[in-house]
C-alpha cells in the first residue's frame, strides 16, 4: 500500500499502525531519498496526517546490510522496523528475499538479532512470516527463530509461499505456534469482513490483526470491524477514488496516478459495489489521464446500465 493510499485509508479511522511498502536491501547502500520516497511519513514523525504510526519495512537476506539500513531508517525517524519474511513473489525470492528465508530459520534469527541490536531498545523490531515455504509445519521453527532474535511481535500470514493468496488461510496454525513461543502474534489472511475477523479471533485467540488486500477491496473495512458508522453508498467510495487520483497526480504524475487508480478499481470490483465493475470497464481502456479525471468526475450508475 503506497503513501497516498495509506494517507486516505488511515484518515477514515480504525487503523492502529501501518507499514510502508518494502524497501529492498541489496549490497548497495540505499540513499535517504529512497526511504523518503517509500515512506514520506518519515518527514512527519513517522505518522500519517491522521496520526497513525508507520513502520519502515525492509526486505533482504544479509543481516549486516539489513542492520545498517535499519539504523538509517531510525536515524530518519522511523517509529519501528518491520522485516519481511513473507513476500511470495518469484523475483523477490530469487534474489534472497521474502518467503525464501523461511527455508533457513537460522538466517532469520541472525537477521532479527542483527536489526534488534542495531537500533535503540525502545524502537520496535517486528517480523512477518508465512506458515512456511511449502510445508506449513515449519511455521513453528520460523516463529521460534524470530523470537530468539528478539522481535517485538510477529505477524503470521496463514498460508505457505506455495499457496500464494489461494483461499483458505489456515488460521488453525496460530494456536500451534502459540504453544511454542511467548511472542505476541498478529493474525493475517482472509479477513475481509467483521464476520471474518470474529471467526479468526475465535480460532486463533488473537486480539490483534493485520489487514492488507481487504482494505483495497473495501476501504471502510477498519471502521466496519470496529463497529463504527460507515456510509455504505457507492458515492462514498467514488469520492475516495477521486481523491486518490488527484493526490497521486499532484504527488507523482498523472500517468502514475492513472495506472494506480486502474489497479485499485480492479480490486474494488471484488467488493460490494457493482458500480466499480461498470466504472473499471470504462476506464481500463483509457490512455489519457485527463479523460480518466473527467470520467471520475462525471461518475457512473448501474441503474439502466448507463452514465448519468
Amino acid at each position: 500500500m503506497d503513501h497516498f493510499m495509506r494517507e486516505m485509508i488511515t484518515s477514515l479511522g480504525g487503523v492502529d499502525q501501518a507499514v510502508c511498502e518494502f524497501i529492498r536491501i541489496t549490497d548497495q547502500s540505499t540513499p535517504d531519498a529512497v526511504f523518503y520516497r517509500d515512506c514520506p511519513e518519515l518527514k512527519t514523525q513517522s505518522r500519517t496526517a491522521s496520526g497513525t504510526p508507520v513502520f519502515v519495512q525492509l526486505l533482504g537476506g544479509d543481516p549486516l546490510r539489513l542492520a545498517e539500513h535499519a539504523r538509517s531508517a531510525v536515524r530518519l525517524g522511523a517509529a519501528g522496523v518491520d522485516l519481511n519474511f513473507g513476500c511470495p513473489a518469484k523475483t523477490v525470492n530469487r534474489h534472497d528475499g521474502g518467503a525464501t528465508l523461511l527455508l533457513y530459520p537460522e538466517r532469520m534469527e541472525k537477521i532479527v538479532r542483527a536489526v534488534r541490536d542495531a537500533v535503540p531498545e525502545h524502537v520496535p523490531v517486528t517480523a512477518k512470516i508465512r506458515l512456511g515455504f511449502s510445508d506449513p509445519a515449519t511455521c513453528i521453527e520460523s516463529a521460534q527463530a524470530v523470537e530468539r532474535g528478539g522481535a517485538t511481535w510477529l505477524t503470521v500470514h496463514c498460508r505457505t509461499k506455495i499457496d500464494m493468496y489461494k483461499p483458505p488461510a489456515f488460521w488453525t496454525w496460530i494456536p500451534e505456534i502459540k504453544k511454542h513461543v511467548a511472542l505476541p502474534i498478529i493474525a493475517n489472511g482472509d479477513i475481509f469482513t467483521p464476520e471474518d475477523l470474529h471467526a479468526c479471533a475465535k480460532v486463533t485467540g488473537c486480539t490483534q490483526f493485520m489487514i492488507g488486500r481487504a482494505a483495497l477491496i473495501d476501504p471502510f473495512i477498519f471502521r466496519r470491524v470496529r463497529g463504527l458508522e460507515v456510509d455504505p453508498s457507492w458515492d462514498a467510495v467514488l469520492n475516495l477514488v477521486r481523491t486518490f487520483f488527484d493526490r497521486t497526480c499532484e504527488g507523482v504524475s498523472p500517468n502514475f496516478a492513472q495506472a494506480r487508480t486502474k489497479q485499485w478499481l480492479r480490486e474494488l470490483c471484488k467488493g460490494r459495489h457493482a458500480e466499480a465493475k461498470v466504472l473499471f470497464d470504462e476506464i481500463k481502456v483509457l490512455r489519457d489521464p485527463q479523460r480518466l479525471r473527467a470520467t471520475l468526475r462525471q461518475g457512473l450508475a448501474v441503474t439502466g446500465g448507463g452514465r448519468f
